[in-house]
């Protein structure tokens, strides 16, 4: 029974779809939240985090889906599909354990250290996604997800600034703590989910790397060295069994036999 091939564009096709789809249900619900608020004019935006406030402490958990206006509802919108997205993907192990975490804490910090007032919208939870996603790959021993953190800082460097009180219309709070939720949240995980690059041993002269490893890394410099050697070496077999071919002239049966009557014949005629 053949041994079954590892395919990388099937796995990538299923993280695709689970990125997009998780990615999608949580914009559903605050697009939802949103319309079904302004249709019918129910004063949601009242269920926001209220820091230190009993009477209100379910806005610790009703809170990223309360928006002030469709500018600040799209802008999480946009954010959130990246980041999010970026999580589900490269981290699927542990997506939906590291988003709970992220979720609770960035509410429960905000409720706990922020001075007041009624706190709304998602951008804290895009601050811990995007602080998770940088530190992680900081903190990981692989050059993919390194390359996760150099997009995020390239994509979202400038949101450090809104951690600062420059705005009074802006929760600086909440995305404090969405951002020390997201490294925190990154260090307790930093031993689960994504493996670290391989680190292969020397090979003997003679020796090739295990087929399997192969089929999934077939870009590795390695990889291409091994199939450029199998193909030479296939090349040169076949050119030496060419020249190692033995050639034998075997007479026709009955040739001999036919040639002198053709001759005598031919030379009546000339007669």
């Amino acid at each position: 029974m053949p041994r079954p091939r590892w395919n990388p564009n099937v796995l990538d096709t299923n993280r695709l779809f689970y990125a997009l789809w998780t990615t999608a249900f949580f914009l559903l619900l605050i697009w939802g939240v949103y319309a079904i608020n302004d249709t019918y004019a129910l004063n949601w935006r009242r269920w926001g985090n209220h820091p230190r406030d009993w009477e209100h402490w379910s806005g610790v958990f009703s809170y990223p889906f309360l928006h002030g206006d469709l500018e600040h509802l799209w802008n999480n919108t946009v954010t959130f599909f990246t980041l999010n997205g970026l999580l589900f993907y490269f981290y699927r192990s542990i997506a939906a354990r590291t988003w709970i975490l992220l979720y609770m804490l960035s509410g429960i910090g905000l409720w706990i250290f922020a001075k007041g007032g009624n706190h709304i919208g998602a951008s804290g939870i895009n601050y811990a996604l995007a602080a998770f996603l940088f530190t992680s790959g900081v903190v990981r021993k692989s050059q993919l997800l390194l390359r996760v953190t150099l997009l995020v800082a390239f994509l979202y460097g400038g949101m450090v600034w809104w951690m600062l009180p420059i705005d009074d219309h802006i929760s600086w709070e909440g995305h404090i703590a969405g951002a020390v939720s997201g490294v925190l949240v990154a260090v307790i995980f930093r031993k689960k989910g994504p493996l670290p690059d391989l680190q292969l041993q020397a090979l003997s002269p003679d020796e090739q790397l295990p087929e399997w490893w192969a089929d999934a890394h077939p870009e590795h410099p390695d990889v291409i060295r091994q199939r450029e050697f199998e193909t030479n070496q296939t090349t040169t077999t076949e050119e030496v069994d060419r020249r190692n071919v033995q050639f034998r002239i075997v007479r026709k049966e009955g040739f001999m036999e036919d040639a002198p009557s053709q001759k005598r014949s031919d030379s009546n005629s000339d007669k």
